[in-house]
């Protein structure tokens, strides 16, 4: 390096001071490719940085203090500045949905928690029963239907399955489950029982390749205790005076790229992936089936459906059927006829649950 060059430099210190970022920050950045020096001594490896990258590295300053991923942040320095701007844009409204879909859960589980002090405090238990009723449909283009739905007195559950024999699987899952409504459920575990259940759903898969398989989401009711059982892409709703609330996540490719902030909600429907699932019954020896507790009141109600539903139908409308639904057999035939209004590209199945006293 000539002594010209070496004065135009500026040390990390120097460029750290600059460029608002720390010379950790400038060190982890240089390993990850994103901010490289303009020289580094190879005698004792001090970096060197030209002025001109005191843009970039504002950038990604202002990038970080955002909250966007690294991985993102590269994306972002190696576009023009128009594309920049529309990529950042991009990336704020995807985490202003996702902020409103965590109030949204924090919300739920303020009144979850503040509900079990509750009763806590007061009775150790509520006497209720479940008004319930199931429905599938095959829709409108799907030539076969592998879809299953069951709700009784203590269970509600859903199943899509998928693969030559994913009707099979579908059955199977759901046929696992049921001998659970013959329990004395208040002398067992919840998630236990239900958890022992998936395992015994995931080994009666029909193709235990992992060619064919299915989603299952359940809740298992003990009093005002309510169990959860969620695997896939199927989802689980509760209605509630504070509105609708989703209570499970999606195992998905997809739901995995919105996640890191690499899609947003609204691509998700046509993006090329969005059948693939991260976690499956039938997928492989073992399951891990996501389980969480809740307590129920008198007067929620509780929607199970595939994605032949959720898919197509916004939250918006399915909590407007379910809220003005006289009973849930009324909810589960409105809930198909919305998934038909919307086109019905796939199988349908659902189930809804109303928790009465007893």
């Amino acid at each position: 390096m000539n002594g010209d060059r070496g004065s135009e430099l500026l040390t990390i210190g120097a460029f750290a001071r600059a460029s608002r970022l720390s010379p950790k920050a400038l060190r982890l950045y240089d390993d990850l490719g994103l901010l490289t020096p303009a020289h580094v001594d190879p005698y004792n490896g001090y970096r060197r940085y030209a002025p001109a990258q005191l843009e970039r590295a504002r950038l990604v300053a202002w990038l970080r203090r955002l909250g966007m991923p690294l991985a993102r942040i590269r994306e972002v320095c190696e576009l023009a500045p128009g594309p920049a701007a529309d990529a950042v844009a991009a990336y704020w409204a995807q985490v202003e949905t996702d902020t409103a879909a965590r109030r949204d859960l924090a919300a739920f589980l303020v009144d979850q928690l503040k509900r079990k002090d509750h009763t806590t405090m007061t009775t150790p238990d509520i006497h209720l029963t479940l008004r319930f009723a199931a429905r599938t449909d095959r829709g409108l283009f799907r030539p076969a239907h592998q879809d299953a739905a069951y709700a009784g007195p203590r269970l509600l559950a859903v199943a899509d399955g998928y693969g030559e024999l994913g009707d099979r699987a579908a059955t199977a899952a759901i046929d696992a489950l049921k001998p659970l409504e013959h329990l004395d459920l208040t002398a067992v575990d919840l998630l236990t029982a239900l958890e022992e259940a998936a395992r015994r759903a995931n080994r009666a898969a029909p193709a235990p390749d992992g060619a064919s398989g299915c989603t299952l989401t359940a809740l298992l009711r003990s009093g005002s205790r309510l169990g959860l059982l969620h695997v896939g892409d199927s989802r689980a709703y509760v209605l509630r005076d504070s509105g609708l609330f989703r209570v499970t996540h999606d195992h998905s490719v997809v739901q995995s790229l919105i996640d890191e902030g690499r899609l947003t909600p609204e691509e998700a429907p046509t993006h090329p992936d969005r059948a693939l699932l991260l976690r499956a019954l039938g997928g492989g020896p073992e399951v891990a089936p996501d389980l969480h507790l809740l307590e129920a009141r008198p007067g929620e109600r509780y929607l199970l459906c595939t994605d032949g539903l959720s898919g197509v139908v916004p939250a918006g409308a399915m909590r407007d059927a379910l809220a003005a639904a006289a009973d849930p057999e009324e909810a589960v035939r409105q809930l198909i006829a919305l998934a038909h209004e919307a086109g019905a590209p796939d199988n349908v199945g659902c189930a809804v649950g109303e928790a009465v006293a007893a």
